[in-house]
């Protein structure tokens, strides 16, 4: 994966769909979504119990086609078997970059989001790139 094509997706991006977002502290999305949110980014939790719901202070949706603005990246705590419908969604609501998160990894979701037209990063986390790539805004 390309360091450079990485820093340009954060650094572009404002709107994050998180998918898979839960209300339990001691979940990675949870702390994933409050470290995006202090980084200034708009985080969006994505998940069918979240639904009408407000996370962190942000308004959860059932799901991507829930959404009543546009998104730039759709970030992917889900089981990678599930990103292949997660892909279809994020093409169908014209996002820009699908990120699967550490772990998640679909070939035939990346291909086909690749073929859309979508940027696809996969098997990264934007909490460790973020600093990684020193990307990261301090608190003050």
């Amino acid at each position: 994966m390309d360091d450079k094509l990485i820093k340009t997706v954060l650094s572009t991006s404002h709107s994050v769909a998180l998918v898979g977002a839960s209300d339990n502290p001691a979940r990675p999305s949870y702390s994933v979504m409050a470290y995006l949110l202090a980084q200034g980014y708009q985080v969006i939790p994505v998940s069918p119990k979240l639904a009408g719901r407000r996370l962190l202070g942000q308004m959860g949706y059932g799901s991507l086609a829930d959404i009543p603005q546009s998104v730039d990246i759709v970030d992917v705590f889900r089981h990678a078997e599930a990103a292949f419908q997660i892909a279809q969604q994020a093409i169908a609501i014209g996002a820009k970059t699908l990120w699967l998160q550490l772990g998640v990894i679909n070939e035939q979701a990346a291909i086909l989001a690749k073929d859309a037209g979508l940027t696809v990063i996969m098997d990264r986390c934007p909490k460790i790139e973020i600093p990684r790539l020193g990307l990261e805004k301090t608190a003050g």
